[in-house]
């Protein structure tokens, strides 16, 4: 007798950094997620090593922070660079830079380094709590649509790598983190297209050195006559080296090349002189073929979607790979549950490929700069310091600017969703005189800044960014507010913090006041007094507006008398601003937002209540 067909809402295939947090948001959200990986066992060394700010920054906000930081990972401030010296004898540091200058604003303005194995193992014990464990190694043979009207139309076909043991699955979404090699790509004949037809060959090794270098516990670009090396610090005292092996450009040049340790730590020995490097151990060595690559698409139906290396391929130089899959799976992560709990309409998931392909685009595009920036000129010192400077002078030539550029966008600050459903622009069908588009500071798809506030209720200064945590989660009625309130909303908690009211919505307060005059009671309307651990002043000095009456206000670039309300994004990104006003405007400015995306009919106009 066969075995039952079972049924879960989403199949998993691949367990590195862009599977494993797709499968933990949604565990925790409550999915039933099938999660496969054709490895023995997870990650042991080598592989992906950099978090960079933006990356730490949503871990914290997941919970997950501390646990990647209890490995004592190192850390890199500044970059360092190489070049050859005048003489043509060995190398020289032609400057230093900010790994994270100080116009971006981060919260954690270094990169976070420890390898992917320790990362894997942080996400891996967070499913096992919300009762998901990955079953290895089985990989996927199959899939197809069974029946396109089904609440489970998709069936996948999984097979055991070492024997023939076989399952069969029916599931609401297929998502492939499979890699470079992906199957589900294959299977759906979508294509990789190269934006740069040269490639190369690279050798990489991590392990503990001794060496005369001054900068080996730097990140370090070096150019010598015998080559170039990237050095990046790890944790345990480790050094990760990656030495550019081949190029397509090479006579008798083949991406199969492979590059023995003795190889690898010879082109170092040379490039380095006259410094010298030996080896304590070697824990990990590989080379691999990298081209810029980008797919075609990253879903075709909606239904079976793909993120992290099997969408985008380029270059270790930016550290972007890991860090570009995180954020990869949290885009759809919040996307799928706003559908599937009912939020918001099944179109919205188209937006996963036009906002994330567009990412993988600009990453290629800054990947290729990064080349090119560096072959063709070394940096000057006032060069790195103007570039590490929020500076508006208008005479800042070309390198200034592509590498203020690339520092945004590599530290994850940088990234711009274009307009949308989500994202706020003249197009949008929501056409409110109240809508704010030529704030400077909060531009709609971009990260929302960073800002410190105190919390009223106990005094303490907090990040009002991390106050609502990545979570599964006025008055008028048939508003966007009313439309979506808690059906358990009568027998909820006391103590609710974050979803007092609806599990879609959480509301910050921040008054352009100190908290010794905020009164909440009397100040704060009645049907957001439930938010009381939510209403903040703001009244916490900030070196970045050093002159502001109200810090937090100033960076949003909302003005202390008529301030305003910003629509945040799951992801941290800025939907819409609208300025606050007398009467039903600024509700009526919101439904229309929201009417444009959510499954239900918002704002209808009739209904004269206020909030």
């Amino acid at each position: 007798m066969a075995n039952p067909i079972k049924s879960v809402d989403v199949v998993v295939v691949g367990a590195g950094p862009v599977g494993l947090l797709l499968a933990v948001c949604l565990s925790r959200w409550g999915y039933k997620v099938k999660h496969v990986d054709n490895r023995d066992g997870p990650t042991t060394t080598g592989r992906a090593d950099g978090i960079q700010p933006r990356s730490l920054h949503l871990l914290r906000n997941m919970g997950l922070k501390r646990q990647i930081m209890s490995f004592e990972p190192a850390r890199f401030y500044q970059v360092a660079f190489w070049d050859p010296a005048p003489d043509q004898k060995g190398i020289r540091r032609t400057g230093t830079h900010s790994a994270c200058p100080e116009f971006i604003d981060a919260r954690y303005p270094y990169t976070t380094l420890l390898h992917q194995g320790l990362i894997e193992r942080v996400f891996l014990h967070d499913l096992e709590k919300n009762g998901t464990i990955v079953q290895r190694p089985w990989t996927i043979t199959d899939f197809r649509i069974v029946d396109p009207n089904s609440t489970h139309p998709l069936e996948v076909q999984l097979q055991h790598v070492h024997n023939d043991k076989e399952e069969t699955v029916r599931t609401k979404y297929l998502f492939s983190g499979e890699g470079a090699k992906s199957f589900v790509r294959g299977r759906l004949g979508i294509k990789i297209h190269y934006k740069d037809p040269t490639s190369y060959v690279w050798g990489v090794m991590d392990g503990v050195v001794r060496t005369n270098f001054p900068d080996v516990k730097m990140k370090c670009t070096i150019h010598s006559h015998h080559g170039s090396i990237m050095i990046i610090p790890r944790e345990s005292n480790m050094t990760r080296l990656y030495v550019q092996i081949a190029s397509s450009t090479d006579k008798g040049f083949s991406s199969a090349r492979k590059a023995s340790i003795e190889e690898i730590q010879t082109l170092a020995k040379r490039i380095l002189q006259p410094y010298y490097i030996e080896w304590d151990h070697v824990e990990w060595h590989s080379s691999y073929p990298i081209g810029q690559g980008i797919a075609e698409n990253y879903t075709l139906d909606h239904r079976v979607f793909m993120g992290g290396d099997c969408c985008h391929t380029h270059s270790p130089k930016a550290g972007q790979g890991m860090n570009t899959a995180f954020h990869d799976a949290l885009n759809l992560a919040w996307k799928i549950h706003h559908v599937e709990g009912g939020f918001a309409k099944r179109s919205i998931l188209s937006t996963y490929e036009s906002e994330r392909k567009l990412v993988a685009e600009n990453l290629l595009d800054f990947d290729a700069k990064y080349a090119t920036l560096f072959s063709q000129k070394t940096p000057s010192v006032n060069e790195l310091s103007a570039a590490s400077k929020d500076n508006q002078d208008d005479n800042i030539n070309e390198f200034v600017e592509i590498f203020k550029a690339s520092q945004e966008f590599t530290s994850g600050y940088g990234t711009v969703y274009p307009e949308n459903e989500f994202n706020w622009s003249h197009s949008h069908p929501a056409k409110s005189e109240l809508f704010m588009w030529n704030n400077s500071k909060l531009r709609n798809g971009h990260v929302m800044p960073s800002a410190d506030v105190t919390r009223v209720v106990d005094a303490q200064g907090v990040q009002l960014e991390q106050e609502i945590p990545l979570n599964a989660n006025i008055a008028k009625r048939k508003s966007f507010y009313s439309q979506y309130e808690r059906n358990d909303i009568g027998t909820l908690s006391y103590h609710e913090r974050h979803n007092p009211h609806s599990h879609f919505f959480t509301i910050c307060i921040t008054f352009a006041a100190p908290r010794e005059s905020i009164d909440i009671k009397d100040m704060v309307p009645n049907p957001l007094v439930r938010y009381r651990d939510h209403i903040y002043a703001d009244d916490i000095f900030d070196g970045q507006v050093p002159d502001a009456r109200a810090p937090a206000h100033a960076k949003m670039g909302l003005s202390v008398e008529e301030g305003g309300v910003v629509v945040v994004r799951p992801d941290g990104h800025v939907g819409c601003v609208v300025r606050l006003a007398q009467g039903d405007g600024t509700v009526d400015a919101l439904n229309e937002y929201f009417a444009a995306f959510v499954s239900k009919p918002v704002g209808q106009k009739r209904i004269m209540a206020t909030l």
